[in-house]
């Protein structure tokens, strides 16, 4: 059997993932016709699993049941106590913690928004996203709090602390609000309503809220769930995979991060998996946990993949339990394929190209297509279309052209958070413009081959050279900056940047990163910086040539 045919058969009529054209806003989609109607109805499957073990954090161990008695009695809270209603934002700024977890299911179970704060952002960022966002509510870990202090305030935000040692100035403490063994709020939730924001790197020195509505999650969490009644249909019978009996996932990512959040954390729920939350990211820590909880599924950066297979005590741990190693966020350098293929026991390498846009679902490869066309990011899932289009006229191009890669499905976000231009410019008749080009060969494989965006992909950060050469020009000694990326053997490509100071100005490397870093997150300051003595190259247009200072300073 064919992949097209193993998809024309899991998807078809009468099937658990049937897919049926479902019309919003004058745009047709394919979407799963047994899909949930809403993220409160998607956490049944959760309420399924009753005492298998859930949240695993450190010492702290809940099951299914304990976690959703507690998201609902938090759900209790934000509509008692804080007087939540249907369609109120309520941020999240965190690193991972159980509390984050809980907190999100609560959200979206009452018809709240979800708003993902970047842990590492700073006051000024933080600001700009609870300003923009209209949050009338932060659940923030103790550093996030007080970073967001005087935000809130100005705003007229109250702010919830969970994970806290003591009083915290100006804020509620999480146990002194939740009452336990309250029931989840009676509200009723529309497949359209939204239920998240998270906020990406902005083109034009602000980040843009990406809002998902609850149709968008479930279908992007079936899409990834299909792939498991598709492989069995085309795959020969050495290449399927067996779903583990105890399934337990490793949450090595944030999970304000739309890969942490969605495939990872709540496709849990699905399979009823363990979710082992790492604190931060320590490569000789995950090893240990993968051994210990008997992880069968690594999710990650490929930088992380990295990281492991390179530590020194790699080869002391166990890690034959794994069968899956992979993740997105970044293009996997080719031979990481192999290298997971034949450095872990039991693992196969598994990546995906998804973005904030798509909630993480989009192409996918694994198994011996990984080994077979490791440079290739994959097919779409069966509820995606996808073309390669002209930049310039929007037209599509045969198979074997590069152009614009641009996707259609029901996972899409609907739009950006009060910003309707970029919508229109992203979002073109219900296509995602993915800002990547590529092209697509004859078996129906992606490939991405440059970046249209200007835009650095460091470890899985996405970091859009505007919002970095905007914070670089209120420096008062700058005359000219460009901000591009240089390649970096474990991050991918790291930030750099050209400055040319004003006349009569002096400026240092050292200097500029330390006025960089109270505006912008630790990862997208510059770490290669020239200071220039003369102007900075452009072109007849009046653009930088950044492909020349990023070859001139690759080269130093």
């Amino acid at each position: 059997m064919s992949y097209a045919e193993a998809v024309a058969q899991a998807t078809g009529p009468g099937q658990m993932f049937e897919l049926v054209p479902y019309t919003v806003s004058e745009v047709t989609y394919k979407v799963f016709k047994n899909a949930p109607q809403s993220l409160r109805d998607f956490y049944a499957f959760g309420r399924m699993h009753g005492d298998k073990p859930f949240v695993v954090y450190e010492d702290q161990r809940r099951s299914y049941a304990e976690t959703m008695a507690e998201s609902d009695a938090f759900a209790a809270a934000l509509v008692d106590h804080f007087g939540i209603k249907k369609g109120d934002r309520v941020a999240v700024a965190m690193r991972n913690y159980p509390e984050w977890v809980i907190s999100f299911l609560a959200i979206t179970s009452i018809g709240a928004i979800n708003v993902s704060m970047n842990a590492w952002w700073t006051e000024d960022e933080m600001d700009y996203a609870l300003e923009d966002s209209g949050a009338t509510l932060l659940i923030a870990d103790p550093k996030r709090a007080e970073i967001a202090r005087d935000s809130a305030k100005r705003l007229g935000c109250r702010i919830l602390v969970a994970h806290a040692d003591g009083p915290i100035e100006g804020a509620e403490l999480w146990e002194d609000v939740v009452v336990p063994g309250k029931p989840l709020p009676d509200v009723t939730i529309d497949p359209e309503d939204d239920a998240t924001i998270l906020y990406t790197s902005g083109t034009t020195g602000r980040p843009k809220g990406a809002v998902s509505p609850h149709r968008a999650l479930v279908n992007s969490l079936m899409g990834f769930a299909s792939r498991m009644a598709i492989d069995p249909l085309w795959r020969p019978e050495d290449e399927v995979m067996d779903p583990p009996e105890n399934p337990a996932t490793i949450l090595a990512i944030p999970l304000f991060h739309v890969t942490g959040c969605v495939p990872v954390m709540l496709g849990c729920l699905i399979a009823g998996s363990k979710l082992v939350i790492m604190h931060k990211w320590d490569p000789g820590k995950a090893l240990e946990l993968i051994e210990r909880e008997r992880i069968t599924s690594f999710i990650g950066v490929p930088t992380q993949s990295i990281d492991m297979l390179q530590h020194p005590r790699f080869s002391e741990f166990d890690t034959s339990s794994l069968l899956v190693v992979g993740g997105g966020g970044a293009p996997p350098p080719p031979a990481l394929m192999k290298q997971v293929n034949s450095d872990f026991k039991a693992a196969r390498p598994g990546f995906g190209y998804g973005m904030t846009e798509t909630n993480a679902l989009g192409p996918g490869i694994g198994g011996a297509d990984a080994i077979a066309k490791p440079s290739s990011a994959g097919r779409v899932p069966a509820c995606m279309e996808v073309d390669i289009r002209d930049a310039g006229t929007f037209e599509k191009l045969p198979v074997g052209e590069r152009g614009e890669i641009w996707f259609k499905g029901p996972n899409l976000i609907r739009g950006y958070w009060n910003k309707p231009e970029a919508t229109a410019e992203t979002i073109v008749d219900g296509w995602l413009r993915s800002g990547d080009i590529g092209h697509v060969d004859e078996d129906g494989f992606i490939y991405v081959d440059d970046r249209l965006k200007d835009m650095v992909l460091r470890g899985g950060e996405n970091i859009y050279c505007a919002e970095v050469e905007a914070a670089i020009y209120e420096h008062p000694a700058v005359h000219e900056a460009a901000v591009f990326g240089v390649p970096h053997a474990r991050l991918g490509e790291e930030v750099a940047a050209a400055v040319l100071p004003r006349d009569g100005e002096t400026l240092t490397v050292e200097e500029l990163q330390e006025f960089l870093a109270g505006k912008l997150a630790p990862f997208k300051v510059p770490t290669v910086i020239s200071i220039r003595r003369d102007p900075i190259p452009r072109n007849p247009a009046g653009k930088f040539l950044k492909r020349e200072l990023r070859a001139e300073l690759t080269d130093a």
